[in-house]
């Protein structure tokens, strides 16, 4: 696992947090013989639109921004270290996002085990002990199954990016939305309420 940039100053004394999957809810994913595949170079990594806008409104509710992303290409030999890394150090000057946690590691079936790649809550343990979030305070945003268990296991709520995969959620989120802009509206409606039991989901 990699947390490859310090927090921004202001964020030492933050305790909550958004925590973002990458692709499918920050960059659009790359589709070949229709199927879906993170970007293997900064030429094929696209900011989804609404992306800046949702990030700005996060920070400036006093979210702290921390990526949590696989890149299992790295571990299987097909991906280099290097062009992950060269995307994720473009990206934090494009967004006002605090860190920048990846699990390069293959997985269990290539050889390759860990305690960080999602679904597992690796990631999200680290980034709380090392940046003080309070995980109970703080939301897992993303695309996949992998990033709802994720984030239910970290113990924080969960809004699942709808985009229609034919993949199962193995458990239900606590929210869904129609991209991260929907998610920064949801949570930024729950806490004008005053009480995040009040959510409404994201009218599709």
């Amino acid at each position: 696992m990699n947390a490859e940039i310090p927090i921004h100053p202001q964020a030492a004394t933050a305790r909550r947090a958004i925590f973002l999957d990458r692709d499918g809810v920050i960059n659009r994913p790359v589709v070949r013989s229709g199927k879906r595949y993170p970007p293997s170079s900064l030429a094929e990594f696209e900011i989804l639109p609404g992306v800046a806008e949702a990030c700005q409104d996060l920070k400036g509710l006093g979210f702290l921004l921390v990526v949590a992303t696989n890149q299992p290409d790295v571990g299987r030999g097909t991906l280099s270290r290097d062009s992950v890394e060269s995307i994720h150090r473009w990206l934090l000057l494009q967004l006002p996002i605090d860190r920048v946690m990846t699990c390069y590691h293959g997985g269990a079936e290539y050889g390759d085990p860990c305690h960080c790649r999602k679904p597992q809550a690796g990631m999200l343990l680290e980034a709380a002990e090392a940046l003080k979030i309070d995980l109970a305070k703080s939301f897992m945003i993303g695309d996949r199954w992998r990033d709802v268990e994720c984030g239910l296991s970290a113990g924080c709520k969960t809004i699942f990016i709808d985009w229609g995969y034919e993949e199962k959620l193995k458990r239900d989120p606590h929210f869904r939305a129609r991209d991260l802009l929907g998610a920064a509206r949801l949570i930024k409606e729950s806490l004008s309420l005053g009480s995040e039991s009040d959510w409404l989901e994201d009218p599709f």
